[in-house]
């Protein structure tokens, strides 16, 4: 039995066992950004040599390699079409591209941002994308048409997220609110605005996830410190803190699946993970990695995760964890 392919309950215990399975060494620069597809079975990275791998979670190999050499490639994410991908760039312009893996060809673009893309996500159940720039813009574009099909105006750095049901987004104003807005009526202001606290003045918000019960917000910083905000009343649930971030990085911090831990890279290499109900730390993974983990995220569907410098891990739990939980099945 592939050990990926069985559903296994995540635990501290089972945490604490995972080990790099596959070291991956396909770049020659930084991987900007990874994305697994919605079955789990590949993964999607970007990188500053202007590549994008395909890799395959099942067989735990890299399948393919696209170069973007104009344009280089910075955020990058799965549509819901098979093998199509949309795309931001970090050369020549600031165009959003949508590009069929399959040929290698581009199938819409979407001009509009005047400066890099720092924020870009599909809806989890349609074609409509959002995406935030440095020109302090946040578009909401739908795949079908090159149209931007709104515009909000903010004062700093955007970043913003669609609910796991893709009814509403939230985005971060000023690294100080959130707001939270109604996909269908986002022209008429927020329907909610919650005011996070600030505890350093330098503080930058570098990303916005839901958990997948779409009950918290996390939110990721420039400094060692993340955020966890309760999405119905916007107070605060817990500050996680213990990973090093002290150059001002975009450090990638995420759910499991199951929303029960919250992962986080760190300037040192490692993997910090904290449980996502108490905000107690679990462990700290460390691969090997010799620069910053950048990049970490956790597979859909399959007990594994991924992280990255300018190399990419496949972490798994250790086999005797996976027999543990099987043998104590089997017993009740």
């Amino acid at each position: 039995g592939d050990i990926r392919r069985r559903g296994m309950k995540l635990t501290d215990e089972v945490f604490r066992s995972f080990r790099v399975a596959k070291v991956f060494r396909e770049n020659t620069d930084r991987i900007n950004c990874v994305d697994f597809s919605a079955n789990g079975e590949h993964m999607i990275s970007s990188s500053n040599d202007d590549s994008i791998v395909i890799y395959c979670c099942q067989e735990g190999r890299s399948k393919r390699t696209l170069y973007s050499k104009k344009y280089g490639c910075d955020l990058l994410c799965y549509t819901h079409a098979p093998n199509t991908i949309i795309y931001s760039s970090n050369k020549v312009d600031d165009t959003i591209r949508y590009l069929s893996l399959h040929d290698n060809k581009f199938l819409r673009y979407f001009p509009g941002h005047t400066k890099r893309v720092v924020s870009l996500m599909m809806s989890p159940t349609n074609d409509s994308f959002l995406s935030g720039s440095m020109d302090r813009t946040l578009r909401l574009w739908d795949l079908r048409s090159p149209n931007c099909q709104g515009v909000m105006h903010l004062n700093g750095r955007p970043v913003a997220s669609f609910d796991p049901e893709g009814l509403i987004f939230a985005a971060g104003i000023d690294s100080r609110q959130l707001k939270l807005y109604d996909l269908r009526t986002f022209d008429k202001g927020p329907f909610a605005t919650f005011h996070v606290r600030q505890d350093y003045t330098s503080c930058e918000w570098t990303g916005l996830k839901f958990s997948g019960d779409g009950k918290r917000i996390l939110v990721s910083t420039n400094v060692s410190q993340l955020k966890l905000i309760d999405a119905f009343q916007g107070h605060e649930l817990n500050t996680l803190t213990g990973h090093l971030n002290n150059s001002g990085l975009t450090l990638e911090a995420s759910f499991t699946p199951d929303c029960k831990y919250i992962l986080s890279g760190s300037q040192d290499g490692t993997i910090h993970v904290w449980s996502a109900d108490t905000g107690e730390r679990v462990t700290i993974l460390d691969g090997g990695h010799p620069s910053p983990t950048h990049c970490v995220q956790f597979n859909p569907k399959f007990t594994m995760l991924a992280s990255a410098c300018s190399s990419m891990a496949f972490w798994l739990p250790s086999v005797e964890e996976w027999q543990q939980q099987e043998a104590n099945s089997e017993q009740q």
